[in-house]
């Protein structure tokens, strides 16, 4: 099974969370499951997610799509993430 890491910088994790907790349904639906949240313990804001992958090409299209932008946006992540595909 491949693995997804991503990392991103968000503006308040206490308001990001409820947000990205939200949007399980669209990691699972994309074969993203089992994902981990990490927090950078010099800087709580920087996220790191680390998530198993069912189906590499479902997981490259859902990282691309307006979904995950828009829920980005709402949930206040700062600019654009680092994510990579291993595995």
């Amino acid at each position: 099974m491949a693995s997804m890491i991503i990392h991103h910088s968000v503006r308040d994790y206490a308001a990001w969370r409820p947000g990205y907790d939200a949007h399980e349904s669209s990691r699972v639906a994309a074969g993203i499951t089992d994902a981990r949240v990490y927090r950078n313990a010099e800087d709580p804001n920087d996220i790191v997610i680390v998530a198993n992958v069912a189906d590499l090409a479902k997981a490259r299209a859902w990282t691309g799509s307006d979904d995950l932008k828009t829920a980005m946006q709402k949930a206040g992540v700062l600019g654009a993430p680092t994510i990579h595909l291993i595995g």
